[in-house]
């Protein structure tokens, strides 16, 4: 099957390999020059511009956009909402809010387009793994799409599916990013807990490979922390600052819409901006008051 990837970031490349891979022909563009020879040189047919996208693709069109959230992914769309052709599908491939891709969905289908959500997980790992899915959309555009997500999927029946109309793919693809929060959080905070009984001197990495095997915690996230564990077991060098890409936001504020609670997911997005804040102005606001009341000493700032 035909079609174009638009944004080869690591995980556009990665998704573009595949399906060369697997014998469809692949339309390449990206903003980065280099990143489109590089495409080009797995064997994708590269383009300058979107227009040039769009003249290289045979009839029904069908364009994956795989570009950062937000402002990049709602230009793209309305600019290839004004080149394609009625029947053409435009699939969103990215961490898109769920809201705006029912727009986005309703505002193309006025024109005749078609357009799939489509929630992707699997990371840099999806290439030789492949790609778990969830795909929002009507119906049969997502079956013209099935050569495709069949080839991207870690099998032609596994790790994919519709899971509901457009915007459904990337609502269940939120709130998966939410339980990957919550999961990270956990097993973080247990293998803190196990570093700080000193006393037992503990091997983290060699736990987590004890894990990995007949555990009821066991799973792929935790493959990799023992990964991480392995090649680097103090860590050293890694900064104590967890980002957050706005789909944990997003699942909490769903949560709050809805009154569903959600306290782990909440506590770990919580944890995370934590992070993020070198020196908590909250917490030194504590040691004030702390004083204030008790006269219990305070610690001075490191110059």
């Amino acid at each position: 099957m035909d079609i174009a990837m638009v944004g080869l970031g690591k995980m556009g490349a990665g998704m573009a390999a595949r399906l060369l891979k697997g014998g469809h022909r692949i339309v390449a563009f990206d903003l980065g020059v280099e990143a489109v020879k590089s495409a080009e040189e797995m064997g994708a047919e590269g383009a300058g511009r979107l227009e040039e996208v769009v003249e290289k693709l045979r009839p029904p069109r069908a364009v994956w956009v795989m570009v950062p959230d937000g402002e990049p992914t709602e230009m793209t769309i309305n600019e290839l909402g004004s080149l394609l052709s009625a029947g053409d599908i435009i699939i969103d491939g990215g961490n898109s809010n769920y809201k705006d891709t029912i727009r986005r969905g309703l505002a193309l289908k006025e024109k005749g387009l078609r357009f799939v959500d489509v929630g992707t997980s699997g990371g840099i790992w999806g290439l030789t793994g492949g790609y778990s899915m969830m795909v929002g959309g009507e119906e049969d555009a997502v079956e013209s799409l099935r050569p495709v997500l069949s080839t991207l999927a870690p099998a032609p029946d596994k790790g994919w599916g519709r899971v509901g109309p457009g915007g459904s793919g990337h609502f269940v693809k939120m709130v998966h990013n939410g339980i990957e929060y919550g999961l990270m959080e956990a097993y973080a905070e247990g293998f803190e807990l196990m570093r700080r009984k000193k006393e037992f001197a503990l091997d983290l990495a060699a736990i987590a490979e004890i894990w990995r095997n007949g555990s009821v915690v066991r799973s792929w996230l935790l493959d990799l922390t023992a990964r991480a564990l392995a090649e680097n077991p103090d860590l050293s060098g890694i900064a104590a600052f967890v980002a957050d890409s706005g789909e944990g936001r997003w699942t909490v504020q769903e949560a709050i819409e809805l009154g569903v609670p959600l306290p782990v997911i909440t506590l770990a997005l919580q944890r995370r901006f934590q992070s993020q804040d070198e020196a908590p102005f909250a917490d030194k606001l504590l040691a004030a008051m702390r004083n204030q009341f008790g006269g219990h000493a305070i610690k001075e700032e490191e110059a």
